[in-house]
């Protein structure tokens, strides 16, 4: 392995035990150690798409492992989908569920209740008991809803354009916070196995451990530097509500704002992963962050999505298609290997391990085969 691979490893994965130089046994005059076998990686191809219309984006997807469904959340509504059998079992409108049809966030929960969050239509949830549908009069931060995240004790947290939301489901109440963050517009949010809360905002990244709030900005590592010297976005800030469309370009060329954070992950391992504007994908290891960009890899800069696989390998949806990641191998998909556009907004991974992308005109499933790759 070069050095070059062994130092992504270490980024990517956390490791320490990458060993660039002479194996310590040659170097003591013993036996050189037996060759490894080749690790089997799943080798992924597109296997279908599925189109929702020409102008529709794919702004959501989420599982349920419960009864196998998919939920495609888009534009114009949302979707179920028995990933099964391929078939759409409902279609959620403002006819039907919801309060406005732009869904932008889904998820859900650990009692199989579906999240949706819309566009100015505030919070929609289905249980087996119907619909509820939160408004900022029930307490909501705000209409415009775009990340959810439930932990241990069942607690839901709301990412919106005014702060974040907490929904005690026992009590029904809300508790938001706003001046505790350090910018007001929330896109991801993840919890760790600490019960410790990372949000993604237009500022960077804060975390709530249950008594304190922290953050990090591009000042602090977050993000990586303009090296192709892009231009600053403009499609930022307060001012831009009535026109936020979340655009990426600028007379034609991508632009960069690295302290605004689109997703975050937390991995089964507890990593913390951001995915940013132009900066490409963070990892924080608990003292700094460590940038992922289009130089280690990764397809684009601009990191929309992320997911962790059943096998430990990474996702990530950026605005030249999705990476995938394990064991030191990059595998890239765009439109040249099926996707039906190369913005890839969200990323859901069912129980079969098959990886749903969403992006404009609709959905690919990718699904996997096994090779052996030589080290």
């Amino acid at each position: 392995m070069s050095v070059r691979a062994c130092l992504l490893l270490v980024l990517l994965l956390g490791l320490a035990g990458c060993d660039a130089g002479t194996p310590a046994n040659e170097r003591a005059g013993g036996e050189p150690p037996a060759r490894p076998a080749a690790p089997v990686i799943p080798h992924y191809q597109v296997a279908e798409t599925f189109n929702v219309g020409d102008n529709v984006f794919v702004r959501a997807l989420a599982f349920n492992a419960r009864d196998g469904h998919l939920i495609v959340g888009t534009s114009v509504g949302a979707l179920e989908v028995d990933t099964r059998s391929g078939e759409v079992l409902h279609t959620y409108t403002r006819d039907n569920a919801l309060a406005n049809e732009y869904v932008f966030a889904a998820m859900v929960d650990s009692e199989g209740g579906l999240w949706l969050g819309t566009n100015g239509g505030g919070v929609s949830h289905k249980t087996a008991r119907g619909w509820t549908t939160y408004f900022p009069f029930h307490g909501l931060a705000d209409y415009w809803v775009y990340a959810f995240a439930e932990q241990a004790d069942g607690r839901i947290w709301i990412g919106t354009w005014a702060g974040v939301s907490v929904l005690d489901r026992r009590t029904g109440s809300f508790r938001n916070y706003v001046k505790e963050l350090v910018n007001e517009w929330v896109y991801g949010l993840a919890v760790d196995s600490r019960q410790r809360v990372w949000l993604g905002t237009e500022g960077g990244v804060n975390m709530f451990d249950g008594e304190r709030w922290h953050v990090w900005t591009h000042a602090d590592g977050l993000g990586a530097p303009n090296s192709d010297k892009l231009p600053f976005s403009s499609n930022t800030g307060l001012g831009t509500r009535a026109r936020h469309d979340l655009s990426v370009l600028a007379a034609g060329r991508e632009t960069y704002n690295p302290n605004y954070v689109f997703s975050m992950l937390v991995t089964d391992e507890d990593q913390v992963w951001a995915g940013t504007w132009g900066g490409g994908a963070s990892r924080f290891d608990g003292q700094r962050w460590h940038n992922l960009t289009t130089d280690d890899g990764l397809a684009g800069n601009i990191v929309y999505s992320l997911a962790e696989g059943a096998d430990g390998g990474l996702w990530f949806g950026t605005n030249h298609g999705v990476s995938y990641f394990r064991q030191g191998h990059w595998q890239h998909f765009g439109r040249s290997e099926g996707l039906l556009d190369q913005h890839v907004y969200a990323i859901a991974l069912d129980d079969r391990g098959d990886v749903w992308v969403g992006t404009r005109h609709g959905v690919a499933r990718l699904t996997a085969t096994t090779e052996k790759r030589e080290q």
